[in-house]
């Protein structure tokens, strides 16, 4: 079964494949979801390569750099031009020349990166980030929740298709505004962030959804942009709730509709009534 790769950079792959029902074969042709390397190019030199579905790839190096601390703000990014082959893609981006000058020191004390998120960390000090606490100035509506949960399956098609991708949205007045797809969640998210990152939305105004569980990497990447409540389908990390709480990032878990666990600062939720003591 020859599965056939699109080079235009779609997000889906076609191949034929053979269903097995009752001892049956029946020859069908079925969409997978697409998987390339995608390294980061800062002023030339190559940093890191994820893997990663090939869509939104200008969105994705923005928002790594951002949550990653290689950028402080969006304008330190002046140029990015994304450039395809065979191989895989490559995002050359070019940073203003002091946050070069610091990714190159950082990467001196670096031998390598995977989605583990701690290869190339010298130090348990360094493991834990030095997030400031998020600024909020409003609460989030637990209804809201609730009607948002029944409407991202909607908002997914790429993972309907193939159900093999992560889904990031951002969620604002209990609509959701975007929603970013890929094989990993940290690249959802991170897609989502540069999408925000951007287009200079005020991350105050929403708050955001994820399609899997919330490890520490998902809540660093979310308070260090400012964004004051994480809702994740599945379950978080005894590490990731520690991370949010003393960010003041609201940590919401194993969301269903008519049915969350929260974990950090339920203080900034407005509910029909509340039962939570010493938050």
């Amino acid at each position: 079964m020859q599965a056939k790769r699109n080079m235009d950079n779609s997000a889906l792959y076609y191949m034929t494949v053979y269903r097995l029902s009752n001892a049956c074969l029946k020859e069908t042709e079925d969409m997978i979801a697409e998987e390339m390397p995608v390294a980061l190019v800062y002023n030339g030199i190559s940093h890191v390569v994820l893997m990663a579905t090939p869509q939104n790839l200008a969105e994705l190096a923005l928002g790594f750099s951002l949550s990653e601390g290689i950028l402080a703000q969006a304008g330190e990014l002046y140029d990015v031009e994304v450039r395809t082959s065979a191989k895989g893609a490559e995002v050359h981006m070019e940073i203003a020349a002091a946050r070069f000058a610091a990714l190159k020191e950082r990467r001196r004390n670096m031998s390598g990166r995977t989605g583990c998120g701690l290869c190339g960390i010298d130090s348990l000090a360094a493991v834990m980030p030095d997030i400031a606490p998020v600024r909020r100035t409003g609460k989030t509506d637990a209804d809201q929740i609730d009607r948002v949960l029944q409407q991202f399956d909607d908002f997914q098609p790429l993972r309907k298709q193939t159900g093999a991708l992560h889904a990031a949205a951002w969620v604002e007045e209990g609509e959701i505004r975007q929603t970013f797809e890929d094989v990993g969640r940290h690249n959802a998210l991170d897609k989502l962030l540069g999408h925000l990152a951007k287009n200079n939305i005020d991350r105050a105004q929403g708050w955001v959804l994820v399609s899997s569980r919330a490890s520490y990497e998902m809540v660093a990447k979310a308070a260090k942009l400012g964004i004051g409540c994480l809702v994740a389908v599945s379950a978080p990390t005894a590490m990731a709730i520690r991370l949010a709480d003393a960010a003041n990032l609201t940590l919401i878990g194993f969301a269903r509709a008519g049915r969350q666990t929260v974990y950090t600062h339920a203080e900034f939720l407005n509910t029909k009534s509340s039962s939570y003591a010493n938050i």
